[in-house]
């Protein structure tokens, strides 16, 4: 086998990337935070692009040779990153886990059991793998081949089944995105709120990198076009980099790594004075006046409410009380549904009535939102509440 290598400055940058990316990924997934579980699965979305990043320099420079055995090692991470990316959108939004959500992993798991066909293979075949995608030049080994690495012809449409899945979640992502900035009456262009504006821009570069793969499979031959995937990767990873090192306060934020949307609330203009006066008008809205009440509740007719801004209201939410507007919104729902549920006099409304009290349009996303809020469900609270 030839063993030469060859390291260019672009193969340094995607090195250092994917080992920064490693770094911030266990800070993702370990670090305590108000937002932990949305931050365990961005974790995990940003450690299998680091891992795929770390293979490429491996096949770029030519080490993969010295360890050719991990060749395919990294294959199956591009079927998680599509359901990481959609995991962490719903928990962003407060969704809690469903029961469902294992059949996002399915198909994940499928291709590493049908990808044991590549692992048994000699690794003179793995070596001409190599070859033929980065040292075409370079001649092949010979060897005989007693077992089929590709019965089913999956690994020969691998790009286009991949390009697939992750355009179809990104989709799914989207949708969960707009449907709450419908909600609140915002364009999803000019979001104010710090959650959705993350998360669209999150869900934005993910679709960018995928049209990148896109375009780099249909013009380029082997795998060299990989360095435009791997390369835009590695630059936002330094840029998230300086931001956490600047900001002490980023894991407890809802900000996502391919977030480049600059820190609006830095530069603000707001005096304390006028922050705490907005967050009077808030608290009047929504405590004397029951605005959470209102199924149709939104942001940008809160802050007209209260004669302000919605782009000042989110700040003073987001600095003064560390919730989004719709995490402020659903305490109070909560709380209100808390004092229904525990008065044995309203023992014959229905869980889907209180939910309707409260502002819900949805028993789904009023029992996502209570056990959210309160760690169990509205009967469970109910049952516990008459028993004590």
């Amino acid at each position: 086998m030839n063993a030469s290598t060859q390291i260019d400055i672009l193969s340094v940058v995607i090195f250092f990337g994917s080992v920064l990316g490693s770094v911030l990924s266990c800070f993702f997934i370990m670090k305590p935070s108000a937002n932990r579980e949305a931050n365990r699965f961005q974790g995990l979305l940003i450690l299998s692009m680091s891992l795929i990043m770390l293979e490429q320099v491996l096949n770029l420079t030519g080490y993969i040779v010295s360890v050719i055995h991990l060749t395919f090692s990294t294959a199956v991470l591009n079927f998680l990153i599509g359901p990481f990316l959609y995991l962490f959108v719903r928990r962003s939004l407060g969704q809690q886990n469903g029961r469902r959500e294992w059949i996002h992993f399915v198909l994940p798991l499928v291709y590493l059991t049908y990808l044991v066909f590549s692992f048994v293979q000699p690794e003179e075949f793995k070596y001409n793998i190599y070859v033929r995608n980065f040292r075409p030049e370079w001649p092949l080994l010979e060897f005989t081949q007693e077992i089929n690495s590709d019965p089913l012809g999956i690994n020969r449409n691998i790009n286009v089944l991949t390009a697939v899945q992750v355009l179809f979640y990104i989709g799914l992502s989207f949708f969960r995105v707009m449907r709450r900035a419908d909600a609140s009456g915002t364009p999803l262009l000019r979001l104010n709120d710090e959650v959705l504006r993350s998360l669209r821009d999150v869900i934005f570069h993910i679709l960018v990198i995928i049209l990148i793969f896109i375009i780099v499979k249909l013009t380029f031959r082997g795998s060299y076009g990989d360095y435009f995937i791997t390369v835009y990767i590695s630059l936002f990873i330094f840029y998230s980099t300086i931001r956490i090192i600047n900001d002490s306060s980023y894991f407890e934020r809802h900000a996502s790594i391919l977030d480049v949307t600059p820190e609006k609330y830095r530069k603000s203009t707001l005096s304390e004075e006028m922050k705490i006066r907005i967050l009077n008008g808030v608290n009047t809205e929504l405590s004397a006046n029951r605005y959470f009440s209102n199924n149709l509740a939104s942001l940008s007719e809160l802050a007209r409410r209260i004669g302000e801004s919605p782009h000042n209201v989110s700040q003073v939410i987001n600095e003064k009380l560390n919730q989004s507007f719709f995490e402020l919104l659903a305490s109070y729902r909560v709380e209100e549904a808390r004092k229904i549920l525990s008065d044995k006099r309203n023992s014959n409304l229905t869980i889907e009535e209180v939910s309707e009290m409260v502002g819900y349009n949805s028993k789904t996303a009023f029992n996502n939102a209570f056990r959210k809020n309160s760690g169990t469900t509205p009967s469970e609270f109910r049952k516990s509440s008459y028993i004590s």
